[in-house]
C-alpha cells in the first residue's frame, strides 16, 4: 500500500468513526453532556501519557468518587487535529486531546458560539522534524520531491510550527510554503516510512516515541528542526480542550478530570519506570523500555497541567491570517483554574 493509500484509508476510518458516533449522539438526541459523563479524544504518542496514566489508574473516577459523583469515562483514539476538532463540535466528546494549533484554531471559529478553551496542557516535549534525505540540511533544503509527513495539513501543531519556522526565514507571505510538499499520515505510519526508507516521505514532524524511533532505528536519520527553537523554548504543544458548556454545566466533572490530570503529572513525574511499564502495556508499544524511559526522563520534557509558552503561536497565527482573533493572555483561550492561570 501507497503512502497516499495510507492518508487515504486513514481519513476514511477516522471519517466513519466520527460518523458513528454522530449516530450514537443523534440516537440519544444530541443533549449536552451531564455531570458523570466524559468522553475523551486522544492521539499516539508519549505525549498522551497523562491520559494513559489517568486512564490505567483509574484517577477520573477516583476523584470522582470523592465528589460524591460517579463518572462513566471512554476514551477514543484519533489522528489529526481536524479529526479531533470535528468530533468535539458534534458533541460526541466533551474533551478533545491535539495540539495547541487545533485548539486556537477552534477557539477562534466557536467565540460567541460552543466558546471552546483549553483545560490543560499535557506537558513539555519537543516535537522533532526528523528527515532521511541526506541533502536536506535544514527546512530550507526540502524540494519539490520530498514529502513531510504530519498528523493533518495546516491544522496540526506540528504543521503550525513548520509554518511559523518558514514564515522567520522567508517572511510571513511565505508561511505556508512547504504546506504544498506536506502531507496527513498518522505519526506511526509516518515513522516506519522514515525508518524503512524508500518512500516519498522524506520527512516527518512527529512527536515522542516516534521521532526517537527514528533517529535510534535509522542511522541517516536526523534532525532538521526542534520545536522548542522555533517557540522560544519549552511549550507545551499538546493540549487538551472543551467546550464552555462542559466547563459550566458539568463542574464536579471537569473539577475530578483536572485533579486527575494533575495526579497522573506527579505520579510520572515520581515514578517514570512505573509510568513507562503502563505506557508499553496500555497501547502494546514495542518501544525499547529503555529509549521510553530516556524519553520520559528528558530533562526538556515536563509533566504539569499548567500550559507553558503557548500564546506566541496563538499571536503568530493571526499575524498571518490563520485566525481572526488575537489572543492576549492565557485566560483568553483557556478556561479559568488556579493551576491553569498561572501558566503562559
Amino acid at each position: 500500500m501507497t503512502t497516499r493509500q495510507h492518508t487515504f484509508l486513514s481519513r476514511r476510518l477516522a471519517g466513519a468513526l466520527i460518523g458513528v458516533l454522530a449516530l450514537c449522539a443523534s440516537l440519544a438526541g444530541g443533549a449536552a453532556a451531564a455531570e458523570g459523563q466524559l468522553r475523551i479524544a486522544k492521539q499516539f504518542g508519549v505525549v498522551y501519557l497523562l491520559l494513559n496514566v489517568v486512564e490505567d489508574q483509574k484517577l477520573i473516577e477516583k476523584h470522582g468518587k470523592a465528589a460524591g459523583l460517579n463518572i462513566k469515562v471512554d476514551y477514543v483514539q484519533l489522528s489529526g487535529g481536524s479529526a479531533v476538532n470535528d468530533a468535539l463540535l458534534s458533541g460526541n466528546i466533551e474533551v478533545a486531546g491535539a495540539g495547541v494549533g487545533p485548539l486556537f484554531t477552534l477557539w477562534d471559529r466557536t467565540r460567541g458560539r460552543q466558546n471552546v478553551k483549553g483545560i490543560a496542557s499535557l506537558g513539555n516535549f519537543p516535537y522533532y522534524l526528523v528527515t532521511n534525505n541526506p541533502d536536506v540540511k535544514s527546512i530550507a533544503d526540502f524540494g519539490e520531491k520530498d514529502r513531510i509527513a504530519v498528523p493533518a495539513v495546516g491544522v496540526s501543531v506540528q504543521s503550525r510550527i513548520l509554518q511559523w519556522a518558514s514564515a522567520k526565514l522567508w517572511g510571513d507571505k511565505d508561511f505556508a510554503k512547504l504546506d504544498r510538499i506536506s502531507v496527513a499520515v498518522p505519526h506511526p505510519e509516518a515513522a516506519a516510512a522514515i525508518i524503512k526508507g524508500g518512500t516519498e516521505i522524506t520527512g516527518h514532524f512527529g512527536n515522542p516515541p516516534f521521532q526517537d524511533q527514528e533517529l535510534a532505528e535509522n542511522p541517516k536519520a536526523r534532525i532538521v528542526l526542534n520545536s522548542y527553537d522555533v517557540q522560544g523554548g519549552p511549550s507545551s504543544s499538546t493540549v487538551l480542550y472543551g467546550t464552555e458548556a462542559f466547563y459550566k454545566s458539568s463542574p464536579k466533572t471537569y473539577k475530578a478530570f483536572l485533579d486527575a490530570l494533575d495526579e497522573a503529572a506527579k505520579f510520572i513525574t515520581e515514578n517514570p519506570d512505573k509510568a513507562a511499564e503502563i505506557y508499553v502495556r496500555t497501547t502494546n508499544s514495542k518501544l525499547d523500555p529503555a529509549l521510553l524511559k530516556t524519553i520520559i526522563t528528558n530533562p526538556a520534557v515536563t509533566f504539569k497541567v499548567a500550559p507553558e509558552n503557548t500564546l506566541g503561536l496563538g499571536q503568530f497565527m493571526h499575524r498571518v491570517g490563520a485566525i481572526k482573533s488575537a489572543p492576549q493572555a492565557i485566560g483568553d483561550y483557556f478556561f479559568a483554574d488556579p493551576r491553569i492561570d498561572t501558566g503562559s
